[in-house]
């Protein structure tokens, strides 16, 4: 086809291709593995994926099953059908992993506890990693507690994980930062605002920004709570403030999730009164007086179970665990729920938008190399994901 065709047709109907696609494509010839492989294709790929309004987005499920963690990708339609397992490798001697954050179709995962910081960006659509070089930082001493956040900096199209380290004073010291196309940590030191973040939170990724539940505690020993900020591109922190009802709760009964593609939301969770939540969205980013409380839900399961809030669909309605352990959706605007039947236990250890690409595929490990094959879901894939190398 490469004799009959001009190069940039070629482009044309390589990018529309999906991801298994385009592996096998690679095979073709060395003209079509080089091209498939280069950043820039990865990258032009990737964008098309994201503008195409008709592709159906997926939602990312990791869930502890059997004694072994499970991954599983769904589609965010009506039906929240599964479309398909994916593949989790054995990474070495590491264990014990933890979902940093997921972007762009990478999954940034920590392994904890360990005497080291270990941290690997893992593909699961290419079944590709990059283990990253580990910073030159002590992980826990009886003062300092780390956070961690995961993100795209499109301004130089890299991927970027950050370090926040909390003193027990309750201050930010200076953060690490890695960047995928530098492969190295360096220290950032940008004036940050005197905010701490509780250990342990998943950060917010949005608007090119990482974004936690920021909180000061006041001599009084209450508390004065906001949004804080890292930017990626600019490498600074900032701040957003909260609504005023939020501002001076306990920052535990606080967290920060996704809303729509550029901004964010709070979840605000009572426990006086029975149980209640409060769900307030941003609905312009930055922009402090457009917070709206689209939800307020008061327990009333005799059961006692009370449905976990894991985040917003692409239609806007809102993902819930109900009943132990299934999957409901939330209509904010009738306020009814709807289960999809989907079981995946008590023990639902991260949900996130997920889209498939092609990156890592120019650098990266294939995940063959390091896991067992008794692994395997689908051996003839990763087979075919392996050729034209």
């Amino acid at each position: 086809m490469s004799d009959y065709l001009p190069a940039e047709v070629i482009l044309e109907i390589l990018k529309r291709l999906p991801i298994k696609s385009l592996v096998k494509c690679r095979s073709v010839c060395k003209t079509w593995n080089s091209l498939i492989c280069n950043p820039s294709f990865i990258s032009t790929h990737l964008q098309a994926s994201l503008s195409e309004p008709n592709n159906t987005p997926f939602i990312l499920l990791r869930c502890f099953k059997k004694g072994k963690e499970n991954y599983f990708l769904h589609y965010d339609n009506d039906d929240f059908d599964e479309f398909k397992q994916l593949q989790f490798p054995v990474f070495g001697c590491l264990s014990c992993s933890a979902v940093v954050g997921s972007c762009h179709g990478l999954v940034c995962l920590t392994f904890l506890p360990q005497d080291v910081l270990n941290f690997i960006f893992w593909n699961p659509s290419i079944q590709k990693y990059i283990t990253l070089p580990q910073p030159n930082i002590c992980c826990y001493t009886d003062d300092v507690r780390l956070n961690f956040g995961f993100g795209f900096d499109s301004r130089t199209n890299d991927y970027k994980l950050l370090i926040v380290g909390v003193e027990k004073g309750e201050t930010l010291i200076e953060p690490y930062l890695f960047s995928l196309n530098e492969n190295c940590w360096k220290r950032v030191t940008p004036a940050s605002p005197k905010y701490a973040v509780e250990a342990g939170i998943s950060s917010t990724f949005v608007n090119g920004a990482l974004h936690w539940l920021g909180y000061q505690r006041g001599k009084n020993g209450g508390f004065s709570n906001a949004i804080l900020g890292f930017d990626l591109s600019s490498e600074e922190f900032l701040e957003i403030s909260l609504p005023e009802s939020l501002v001076w709760l306990c920052p535990m009964d606080l967290s920060t999730m996704r809303y729509g593609e550029s901004s964010i939301a709070v979840l605000k969770r009572d426990w006086e009164d029975g149980e209640l939540f409060e769900l307030w969205v941003m609905k312009e980013y930055g922009v402090v007086e457009s917070w709206t409380k689209v939800l307020a839900l008061h327990l009333i399961d005799q059961s006692g179970w009370f449905p976990r809030v894991l985040g917003f669909r692409e239609n806007g309605e809102v993902l819930l665990q109900v009943d132990d352990g299934e999957m409901a959706s939330l209509d904010l605007n009738c306020q009814q729920m709807e289960p999809h039947g989907v079981e995946v236990g008590a023990e639902l250890l991260y949900v996130g938008s997920y889209v498939e690409s092609l990156v890592l595929l120019d650098k990266a490990v294939d995940v063959r190399s390091v896991s067992d094959a008794n692994h395997a879901i689908d051996s003839s894939d990763s087979d075919e994901s392996s050729e034209g190398e």
